[in-house]
């Protein structure tokens, strides 16, 4: 169930759970999970303009975060994606251990928040480093570069089937198939990334999530 409003105060025991996201962020890629999981949940958007009440569950000022059913707060998008198919292993989206994929499973789901992420922490205030606006357009272009590097050292180094571990849906697919999303673009990230351009066209084809890609990233929108 998706139901959007601006973002409340600290999360309390509930039956569902409450994602505290933003259209467009990487709360999108939880969304998405929780969709193809059937757990009941909403979401508490942030406005971009006005990330103040985030700060109210995440010090950081960042989404996504996660109240759990609990009561207890999560944050770290890949720590929630890892812990909600550990919770729902009935929905089959990660590699349970001892299977084969396990590994490059946990591998990739931590590369992309390791060596991508971050990327986007600098573009969205390029300030936070650049001493002039000379400087921002260069960590911009070079952000941009390295985004697209970082992807194609993915493609290299995986075999990726309907998906990007084979033929079983996985949390990375609904991750990369989200970050994919933002700068340099879907196009840049087909050329850069071509044997994972095939497995994210199918998650976006998914007919279980399109009513939430087009609410969550409606035609026109940009990082």
């Amino acid at each position: 169930m998706l139901l959007t409003r601006r973002a409340e105060a600290q999360p309390v025991a509930s039956e569902s759970y409450v994602v505290y996201g933003a259209q467009g962020s990487g709360s999108v890629a939880v969304e998405a999970a929780l969709t193809l999981i059937g757990a009941p949940w909403r979401v508490v958007d942030a406005d971009w303009d006005d990330f103040d009440p985030v700060e109210r569950v995440n010090p950081l000022r960042q989404v996504p975060a996660l109240a759990l059913p609990s009561g207890e707060l999560m944050t770290e998008s890949a720590a929630i994606l890892l812990h909600l198919a550990e919770a729902h292993p009935e929905a089959g989206l990660a590699p349970p251990p001892g299977d084969p994929l396990r590994p490059a499973f946990l591998r990739w789901m931590i590369y992309v928040p390791a060596a991508i992420y971050p990327m986007y922490w600098v573009r969205d205030v390029p300030s936070r480093l650049a001493a002039d606006s000379q400087a921002e357009s260069v960590i911009l272009e070079r952000t941009a570069e390295r985004i697209a590097e970082c992807w194609g050292k993915m493609n290299a180094q995986v075999s990726p089937g309907d998906y990007i571990l084979g033929d079983r849906l996985t949390m990375l697919d609904l991750y990369v198939a989200v970050v994919s999303r933002w700068t340099p673009g879907r196009r840049r990230f087909g050329e850069v990334a071509p044997k994972l351009a095939g497995p994210v066209r199918r998650v976006d084809e998914d007919p279980r999530l399109a009513a939430l890609w087009a609410e969550r990233f409606p035609p026109g929108g940009s990082e």
